[in-house]
């Protein structure tokens, strides 16, 4: 298995893996997704709401703020030495409390945690008249994806390598290289070559074997794939492939034990 990194960013990362297979390959993007776990708010006490939304959907759009989540600090409460009852180590404390007129943000929400914060800091919550108030407390809890989609690190997808083969030189090269949408083609003395900068952008929409007149082979690797991750925020991407290895090892290491356990 060999990783080569393609694209990186602060909430994005892609890169080429090789030498697996598509149940692998997709095994990994669900860990990712529904397995690894980050902090949303999960439970709400109103104590004061005039606002003209009802209790309950101030409450939803509360769960899916994403706020900064430490792993290192912070367990999932099943895991806790307290057994879910509630800790400060599988929990936290959050606050708001406004009583001016106008928009409502995420920023205004304190916690006890100052590392714990609203990644987007400007995400609205409610509009409050005059005379109108909001004042709550809430408890944040880590959480998987599998188990609500407030819980989910990022989007996680990925798609076969490109295998690109020009056969012979399309009888129409300036219209086969216009054709592709994502630029993997150019022309050198009139004759169609690959743009290797943009090789790996192709997603395989088939336009140029279709304008070529099949003069151009395209098709999708068996073993190797391009990862794309892009992270609400919670985390950091490479963060979340890390986590979701350690998981996956853990889940396997499960399975060996109980596979023991029959003999």
């Amino acid at each position: 298995m060999n990783i080569k990194s393609l694209e990186k960013g602060e909430n994005k990362l892609s890169f080429l893996i090789s030498g697996i297979n598509p149940y692998m390959a997709n095994t990994l993007r669900r860990t990712i997704m529904e397995e690894v776990p980050v902090l949303a708010i999960e439970e709400v006490e109103f104590k004061d709401n005039s606002s003209v939304l009802y209790d309950e959907m101030v409450a939803l759009r509360l769960g899916l703020i994403p706020f900064k989540t430490d792993l290192k600090t912070y367990e999932l409460p099943e895991e806790c030495s307290c057994k879910g009852k509630g800790c400060a180590k599988c929990q936290l404390k959050m606050m708001l409390k406004v009583r001016s007129t106008g928009n409502v943000y995420a920023s205004e929400i304190k916690t006890k945690d100052p590392k714990i914060k609203p990644i987007y800091p400007k995400m609205p919550i409610v509009k409050l008249l005059k005379g109108q108030k909001l004042e709550f407390e809430a408890t944040a809890v880590l959480g998987k994806g599998k188990e609500h989609a407030k819980w989910c690190p990022g989007l996680v997808y990925y798609r076969a390598k490109p295998i690109i083969d020009i056969k012979s030189n399309p009888k129409n090269p300036e219209q086969t290289v216009a054709s592709c949408p994502v630029n993997v083609f150019g022309l050198k003395q009139d004759s169609v070559v690959i743009n290797k900068d943009n090789e790996m952008k192709c997603h395989l929409c088939m336009a140029c074997v279709e304008k070529s007149n099949n003069a151009i082979e395209v098709e999708g690797s068996d073993t190797d794939f391009i990862f794309i991750i892009e992270s609400w925020g919670q985390l950091e991407p490479r963060e979340m492939v890390k986590e979701a290895v350690k998981i996956f090892t853990k889940k396997v290491d499960e399975f060996q034990d109980k596979i023991k356990a029959l003999k």
